[in-house]
C-alpha cells in the first residue's frame, strides 16, 4: 500500500515533546519529519506539549523547544505560542478534557479503578514468571463492585484508573514497516490515568490525537509497543484510527541507541559548538532517510520536494559525527566573509579573545 493510495481529508501532524530537558536530537529529527510530510502535502504541522508529568517537566525546557525548533527553521501552525482552533496545545491545560474522557471509560466499564498495592503487584508479577508467563495485570479488581470501589474511593484508599484490554490480534498498517501484528493478551489491562485528573501518556496522547484531528502519527520505532494500547482505547471511545509511521532509532556507532553517554545529543549543545541550522538539518533528514541519490547536500526547500514516507529506511541511523562535521563544513564554507564574521563574534567575545 502506498501513501498516495491512503485517503484523508486533511493532513494533520504534530510532534509532542515532553518538557523534562533540552530538545533532543532524536525528538527534532521526529519533528523535521513531520514537517516535511506536512509541507508536502501541503498539511498542518502541530507542536504539542506533553507536560503532564508536573514533577519533572519545566517551562524552560518548553522554551528550549520552541527556540531549538525555529533556530532549525522548523515551524508550526498550531502549538502553545500560536492559536489554533484545537487547542490549547500544553497537556496542563486540557484536563478537563481528559477527565471527560476517562469518566465515559468508566461509566462504560472500559476502564476501572485498581486498587492494588505494590506489595500485591509484586507478589502478581513473582507468581507469573514462575509459571513461565509474561508479567501483566491479571484484572483482580475489574469486577469489583460499584459499592466497594465508592467505599474505597471514600477512604481515599491509594488507586490508578486501568483500562481493560481485550484479548485479541492487533493488527495495523504502518507506512514504513507495514503489517504489525501484537496479541494484547500479553499487555494485561494498562494504567492510564493516576486518578481523575492525572492522565499518563498513552490515554493522553490518544484523546489529543482525536480532539486535534491528527491524519498521521509519526513518531520513533521506541513506541511501536505504545500504538496496539492506543488503537484499543481508540476502538472503545468509537475515534478514528491514525495513520502510524514509526522512525527507524537513531544509533550510536556501537550500535546501541544514542544517548549522553555517546556525548552531546541536544540541539542547543549543537549550536554552541558552532553547528549551522542548515547543517543539522541536512545531517538530521539523512538519519534515516534516503533520497535515492548521491547528492547529499539539500536546502529545507528542496528537502520538501523530495522527501517521502517511502525513501525511509526500517534499520537503525547511525549517528556519524564525521558527515556532521562535513556538511557543516560546506555551509561554513559557503557563508561571506560578513556573515561568518557576524557567527564568529560570540564565540570570539566567549573566549575572550576579543571585547
Amino acid at each position: 500500500m502506498k501513501i498516495k493510495d491512503i485517503k484523508v481529508k486533511k493532513v494533520r501532524v504534530r510532534i509532542a515533546p515532553s518538557p523534562t530537558g533540552p530538545l533532543h536530537i532524536g525528538t527534532a529529527r521526529s519533528a523535521l519529519f513531520n514537517y516535511l510530510f506536512a509541507k508536502k502535502n501541503k498539511g498542518i504541522f502541530v507542536l504539542r506539549i506533553e507536560d503532564t508529568d508536573l514533577e519533572r517537566s519545566d517551562l524552560k525546557w518548553t522554551q528550549d523547544i520552541i527556540e531549538e525548533l525555529k533556530w532549525l527553521g522548523i515551524n508550526w501552525q498550531e502549538g502553545p505560542d500560536i492559536d489554533g482552533k484545537y487547542g490549547p496545545y500544553k497537556q496542563s491545560q486540557r484536563l478537563d478534557i481528559y477527565e471527560k474522557y476517562i469518566k465515559k471509560l468508566l461509566d462504560e466499564s472500559e476502564a476501572y479503578h485498581c486498587f492494588c498495592s505494590e506489595d500485591e503487584l509484586e507478589e502478581m508479577r513473582q507468581e507469573q514468571i514462575d509459571r513461565g508467563v509474561s508479567p501483566h495485570y491479571n484484572g483482580r479488581c475489574a469486577n469489583l463492585l460499584r459499592e466497594e470501589v465508592e467505599k474505597f474511593l471514600d477512604k481515599n484508599k491509594s488507586s490508578v484508573i486501568r483500562f481493560k484490554i481485550q484479548n485479541k490480534k492487533i493488527k495495523f498498517t504502518d507506512l514504513i514497516r507495514k503489517e504489525i501484528e501484537f496479541n494484547a493478551e500479553l499487555l494485561g489491562d494498562i494504567i492510564i490515568a493516576k486518578d481523575l485528573k492525572t492522565p499518563l501518556y498513552n490515554f493522553a496522547a490518544v484523546i489529543d490525537d482525536y480532539e486535534m484531528q491528527i491524519s498521521h502519527v509519526i513518531r520513533g520505532e521506541d513506541h511501536i509497543s505504545n500504538t496496539p494500547k492506543q488503537i484499543l482505547m481508540q476502538k472503545a471511545l468509537g475515534f478514528n484510527q491514525p495513520i502510524y509511521a514509526h522512525l527507524p532509532l537513531i544509533l550510536a556507532p556501537d550500535r546501541t541507541k544514542l544517548s549522553k553517554r555517546h556525548g552531546t545529543v541536544s540541539i542547543r549543545d549543537y549550536r554552541e559548538q558552532g553547528y549551522l541550522p542548515e547543517a543539522l538539518v541536512n545531517f538530521m533528514v539523512h538519519l534515516g532517510w534516503n533520497s535515492g541519490s548521491e547528492k547529499e547536500i539539500f536546502t529545507l526547500s528542496s528537502l520538501v520536494r523530495e522527501f517521502s514516507l517511502e525513501k525511509v529506511q526500517k534499520s537503525g541511523a547511525i549517528f556519524n559525527i564525521q558527515k556532521l562535521d562535513f556538511i557543516n563544513s560546506f555551509y561554513i564554507r559557503e557563508k561571506t566573509i560578513e556573515k561568518l564574521t557576524e557567527l564568529c563574534l560570540p564565540y570570539l567575545i566567549s573566549a575572550k579573545l576579543i571585547e
